[in-house]
């Protein structure tokens, strides 16, 4: 039945991400995040290794020694960082994260704010996304746009609360990008 329970719990992750993106105006965005997850490649290694408490991901690559529903996952969705690395023209940089549109990095924080809430249940406060971003490896894979963008987020979240951030968000990001967008179409006739 670990099955069944993966599936509750991507369902309840996809649906805390589609409230949050839908809160802060992405709604394209919050209705098809993570659609891989219920491909055959994600899914089966996902229900495989799942434990409620944690990714399976991290699971699997303890295991076998690296994730195929991740490798497979991270290729296919933009609002991960690893999607946008590449190799730099600077040739002694070798890969490097490249700069990413705002509206993934804005679906990145919904992502994480979601994972957070998902997996600390009851225990999960405004502080715990910043908390696993600070503890992990996204910051030295991140571009420093990105990185800068992100970190904003995450301490606003923590210090401001989710009702002001999403507002901030919709408001000083969202709603300049889609008018930024409508001019660039009118200046097309």
């Amino acid at each position: 039945m670990k099955w069944l329970e993966h599936f509750k719990t991507i369902n309840k992750h996809k649906m805390c991400v589609m409230k949050h993106c839908f809160a802060v105006g992405l709604y394209k965005q919050g209705l098809l995040h993570d659609l891989s997850k219920y491909s055959w490649t994600e899914f089966s290694m996902g229900a495989k290794y799942y434990q409620g408490n944690r990714s399976p991901n991290d699971a699997e690559r303890e295991d076998k020694g690296y994730t195929s529903s991740w490798l497979h996952h991270k290729g296919r969705n933009k609002h991960h960082l690893e999607y946008w690395i590449d190799y730099s023209v600077d040739k002694s940089k070798g890969l490097v994260g490249m700069p990413m549109p705002k509206q993934y990095v804005i679906e990145m924080f919904c992502d994480r704010m979601a994972a957070c809430k998902t997996y600390n249940k009851d225990a999960y406060t405004e502080r715990n996304p910043l908390d696993y971003y600070m503890k992990g490896r996204a910051s030295k894979l991140l571009h420093p746009e990105s990185r800068a963008l992100l970190e904003k987020y995450l301490n606003m979240l923590a210090t401001k609360g989710e009702k002001y951030t999403f507002k901030y968000i919709k408001n000083k990001e969202v709603i300049p990008m889609r008018r930024e967008k409508i001019k660039k179409l009118f200046k097309m006739f």
